[in-house]
């Protein structure tokens, strides 16, 4: 995949390799805090050792169709990132996610970029159900997927552990057939 444009403001979106460990652990060290309110990706990226692993172990997913990770540039800087999380290309399901850092923050790039991967997703690998998992707090994720067009499926009441406390899950979907129709 080439680099694509998100728009006008320069943004854009490429996939995350691991010859970009450097640069994912800059990008999770400028927002650690922020993005660490409710996932779990700066506990994973400490170290240029964990972030090339996990970067690594992402490539391993896209080589095989089981997720893929993507980051959004903006000025030549990354700032944070969309990701299938998991997907099942024979099964037709995917769930995507994002992070991003705080100065990156209210600009539309995670809801851009979401679309970008969702639409590829449904039209390119035949992808039908996209899901959006997102702490019943996260107010932020959660106008994503409303933004994206999905439907609130339901809530996973404190059924992830996080940090030491249960955390309720809110479960946002889109359906092929749906997301066609919005385009």
């Amino acid at each position: 995949m080439h680099p694509i444009s998100l728009g006008d403001d320069g943004a854009e979106l490429r996939p995350l390799e691991p010859r970009h460990a450097g640069e994912l652990l800059a990008n999770i060290d400028r927002g650690r805090q922020f993005i660490g309110r409710y996932i779990g990706l700066p506990d994973k990226v400490t170290d240029l050792e964990s972030s090339r692993a996990y970067l690594t172990a992402y490539e391993e997913k896209s080589a095989a169709n089981a997720g893929r990770i993507y980051g959004i540039w903006t000025d030549g800087r990354l700032v944070g990132g969309v990701l299938f999380r998991t997907m099942d290309v024979g099964q037709g399901t995917a769930e995507a996610g994002c992070w991003l850092e705080p100065s990156a923050v209210g600009k539309g790039l995670v809801t851009r970029a979401a679309r970008v991967i969702i639409d590829w997703a449904i039209t390119q690998l035949g992808i039908h159900r996209v899901e959006w998992r997102a702490s019943a707090a996260n107010e932020a994720s959660i106008a994503v997927a409303r933004r994206l067009g999905m439907t609130r499926d339901g809530v996973l009441r404190e059924s992830f552990l996080y940090r030491g406390e249960r955390q309720d899950i809110e479960v946002w979907s889109v359906l092929a057939p749906e997301w066609r129709a919005g385009e």
